[in-house]
C-alpha cells in the first residue's frame, strides 16, 4: 500500500517511556519506578481539580461544550483578552497542527532552532514544507535574522523556555527580532514553559496580550499539561488576533477537547496558589541538580522549566547511562536523538529527586 511520499521523511515521536512499559519489560514493582522523563508536575493536579471532575462525572455520555465557554472566559480573564483571540487545542501541539495546516504548504519553509520540540518538524513535514534550522543549540537571533532574511519562511518558531534544553530567551531580545519579521510570516511563540520563567526571571517573561496588542503575525502557546499538573488530560491554547484565530478554527475539529478536560483545566485556573507552590518547590529542587552537577564535573544547562539537561562529557555515553537507569525503574529521556549526548531530568518530588540521585552518582 503506498501512503503519501511526504511521510518518509518523518520520524515518529518517540515520548518518554510510560511506566506501565518498564513494569512489563523489565519486571519491576510499578511502585519502585520513578518517571522523570515527560515534565509533569510530580505534584500533580490542584485537589479542587479533582473534586470538580468527580462532580461531572455523569456527564461523559454528552458531547462536550464546543464552545468552551467556561474555559474560554477564565483564561481571557487570566491574560486580559478576548475571547475570540483563544482557542483550544487537545495539548499545545494540536494547535500547532492547526497553524501550520493553516499557513504552510508544500514549498513553504519553517525556521526552527537547532535544537527545539519535535513537533515543529513532525508538523511542517506533513504539508510538505522544509524545515530551516539555526546552527546554534540555544536561540540566538541574529542567526534567526540571516536565515529568516536568506529564507523567507512562512512560519519561525520560538520556543521560550526551549524543550528539550531548558534554557529561556530574554523577552525584550525576542520583541526586537520579530518587529523585523514581514507581518505575513507568522511567528509563533511556544510558551508551554512560561510559567516556570517567569516565577525564576521576569526578563524572560512573556505577556501574551502586550505581544498580540504589538504584533498581528503572533501566536502564543500555552498548556494545562505542565505546571497545571494536567498532561494526561491533553489541553493546550493559543492566543492571537481574531483574524488568526479564525483561520485556525477552519482546521479544527469538533468536540476536540473532552468535558472532564475542559472541566479540569478551568478548575485548574481557580487555584493559582497551589501552582506557584509547585513551581517554587521546583526551583528549590532544581538547585540540588545544579549542585550534583557542579560535584561531578557535569555542564547543566541553565533551565528556567521544570527539567534540567545535564550534558554528559565524551566518556559517558548519554544513551547507555539512560538505558541503566531504566533497568533500575528510573525513567529519564535521552537527548541523542536531538544529536545531544545528554540527559534531560524531570525534577520530582524530593523523595524522587533523592532516588534520581543514588542511582545516577555511580554511573557519572
Amino acid at each position: 500500500m503506498k501512503f503519501n511520499e511526504a511521510l518518509e521523511s518523518i520520524k515518529t515521536y518517540e515520548a518518554g517511556k510510560p511506566i506501565e512499559l518498564v513494569v512489563r519489560e523489565y519486571g519491576i514493582d510499578k511502585d519502585q519506578i520513578v518517571k522523570l522523563a515527560s515534565n509533569e508536575n510530580p505534584f500533580g493536579c490542584s485537589p479542587k481539580v479533582k473534586e470538580a471532575v468527580r462532580a461531572i462525572i455523569d456527564n461523559m455520555a454528552l458531547y462536550p461544550d464546543d464552545s468552551m465557554v467556561k474555559l474560554k472566559t477564565a483564561l481571557s480573564n487570566k491574560y486580559g483578552i478576548k475571547t475570540n483571540e483563544l482557542i483550544v487545542g487537545a495539548g499545545s501541539d494540536q494547535v500547532i497542527e492547526f497553524a501550520i495546516h493553516a499557513k504552510a504548504h508544500g514549498g513553504s519553509k519553517v525556521l526552527v532552532n537547532s535544537v527545539t520540540f519535535a513537533m515543529y518538524e513532525i508538523y511542517a513535514k506533513q504539508v510538505g514544507a522544509q524545515i530551516i534550522r539555526t546552527a546554534s543549540r540555544e536561540h540566538k537571533m541574529d542567526e534567526f535574522y540571516a536565515l529568516y532574511l536568506e529564507h523567507k519562511p512562512s512560519i519561525i518558531f520560538l520556543c521560550t523556555p526551549n524543550n528539550p534544553t531548558g534554557d529561556g530567551l530574554d523577552a525584550g531580545e525576542m520583541v526586537s527580532f520579530i518587529e523585523k519579521v514581514d507581518s505575513d510570516t507568522l511567528v509563533i511563540v511556544d510558551g508551554a514553559y512560561m510559567e516556570y520563567a517567569r516565577f525564576k526571571d521576569p526578563s524572560k517573561a512573556v505577556e501574551p496580550r502586550e505581544l498580540i496588542e504589538r504584533f498581528d503575525n503572533v501566536l502564543f502557546l500555552g498548556t494545562f499539561s505542565k505546571a497545571y499538573g494536567l498532561g494526561g488530560m491533553r489541553v493546550g491554547y493559543g492566543i492571537a488576533q481574531s483574524h488568526i484565530i479564525e483561520a485556525l478554527y477552519k482546521v479544527r475539529p469538533p468536540f476536540n477537547i473532552t468535558t472532564l478536560s475542559l472541566e479540569a483545566a478551568s478548575s485548574a485556573l481557580e487555584d493559582e496558589a497551589f501552582v506557584q507552590a509547585c513551581i517554587a518547590d521546583n526551583f528549590k529542587e532544581m538547585a540540588r541538580y545544579e549542585e550534583f552537577a557542579r560535584a561531578k564535573g557535569i555542564d547543566v544547562i541553565d533551565s528556567y522549566t521544570n527539567f534540567v539537561t545535564l550534558s554528559l562529557p565524551e566518556e559517558k555515553n548519554s544513551s547507555k547511562i539512560a538505558q541503566e537507569l531504566l533497568k533500575k525503574g528510573m525513567i529519564v529521556r535521552d537527548l541523542s536523538s536531538y544529536g545531544l549526548n545528554a540527559i534531560r531530568v524531570t525534577i520530582g518530588t524530593s523523595v524522587q529527586n533523592d532516588r534520581f540521585f543514588e542511582l545516577t552518582e555511580p554511573l557519572l
